[in-house]
């Protein structure tokens, strides 16, 4: 079935998804490095392995001064968070909390307050259950996960940014079972293994055992699951329709770094707003996630929310992958609290029902 914009928004659950989209306005966004610094040295952590600590300064807080008053100055209004650990350098982020709608990627060795924070969503990283999280995330000897969940227990800002490796699928049903009993919902990401580990860490094996249990926990969680299946469909395959994922395609792009100029030129849409900033607050990389690195390797949540969300028009062919697209647009806006948290909240399972019947009558597979 094939239709336009009004008749697809004449059903009135997906009316009201893009009246609240529309509300929220457009998003021009860059990623920021608050710090070079870290409390962790995570195993594979894309920050460490291509030695973005390098790029800081001693005179960090009259530079991150004079970035926010450049970025005002451009229109920017919404800041991905990450480093480094920003709860090392509070101070940086009440400045940025006080200009910018953010959102702030975190170990959860350290809570940051709610007084001062209040509407700040907060991700928390995750990479396993608690053996699994010890050895990657804290060198085999500090339960990370323990400390996190007592640090965001009940923190409606806080939900978990599960990073899965291919090999590991067996252990998710018992990790999302403990952080949604924490009080939090989970948002999934997957493991890229720049270390090199191989093994059940290996991505070139694929995700898709992975994805299968995200699907049914879908199904089982439908409040507390931040991930659509389309969403965990097109990461896990890296296929969007007629596209195949790596830089050709990608679309947070730093568009002031010279290397990515004839990128830029390919004719693939991109972010014409975004950049990347290193924590000198003035220099900028590649991407969100990357010097050099392979972009298979790359399963980033909101690299990939990107490629998702700039695409409209590929959607556009029947109200099925329409209804694919707005959901997984509207689950960004959620996210981020762009859009009204408790009727949000309110609208999941719906939401996660209309995904998944839309997926099967568009023949675009899911789990079952």
């Amino acid at each position: 079935m094939s239709g336009s914009l009004r008749t697809y928004l004449e059903d009135p659950f997906l009316g009201r998804l893009w009246q609240r989209i529309r509300a929220a306005g457009p998003i021009r966004s860059v990623s920021l490095d608050i710090t070079h610094r870290c409390n962790l040295r995570c195993t594979g952590c894309y920050y460490f392995e291509e030695g973005m600590d390098r790029f800081h300064t001693a005179e960090a807080e009259a530079a991150l001064d004079r970035w926010i008053e450049r970025e005002r100055a451009r229109g920017t209004n919404f800041v991905t968070i990450v480093g480094g650990e920003p709860s090392l350098v509070l101070h940086r982020l009440e400045k940025l909390y006080a200009h910018f709608r953010l959102s702030v990627a975190t170990n959860g060795l350290r809570r940051i307050p709610f007084e001062g924070f209040e509407e700040l969503p907060i991700g928390i990283s995750l990479w396993g259950n608690a053996d699994t999280d010890r050895q990657l995330r804290g060198s085999g000897k500090v339960d990370v996960f323990r400390k996190a969940l007592d640090n965001y227990r009940n923190d409606e800002r806080a939900f978990w940014y599960y990073t899965v490796a291919p090999g590991l699928a067996h252990e998710v049903e018992e990790v999302v079972a403990r952080c949604i009993d924490n009080g939090n919902r989970v948002l999934f990401n997957y493991y890229s293994d720049l270390a090199g580990k191989g093994g059940a860490l290996d991505y070139r094996q694929g995700f898709e055992r992975v994805r299968e249990v995200i699907d049914r926990l879908i199904d089982r969680y439908p409040d507390r699951i931040l991930t659509t299946a389309w969403f965990n469909q097109v990461v896990t395959s890296g296929r969007l329709f007629d596209q195949q994922w790596g830089y050709e395609v990608c679309t947070n792009l730093s568009t002031n770094y010279a290397p990515n100029a004839e990128r830029l030129k390919n004719g693939q849409p991109y972010n014409r707003h975004f950049r990347a900033y290193n924590a000198d607050f003035e220099t900028v990389r590649r991407c969100c996630t990357g010097i050099d690195r392979d972009c298979a390797s790359c399963f980033d949540t909101w690299e990939h929310f990107s490629w998702i969300m700039i695409h409209m028009k590929k959607h556009m062919a029947n109200v099925h992958y329409f209804t694919c697209w707005l959901a997984t647009m509207y689950m960004f806006y959620f996210i981020t609290r762009l859009v009204p948290r408790d009727e949000g909240a309110a609208l999941l399972p719906e939401l996660h029902r209309r995904v998944k019947t839309a997926m099967q009558a568009a023949d675009a597979p899911v789990s079952t």
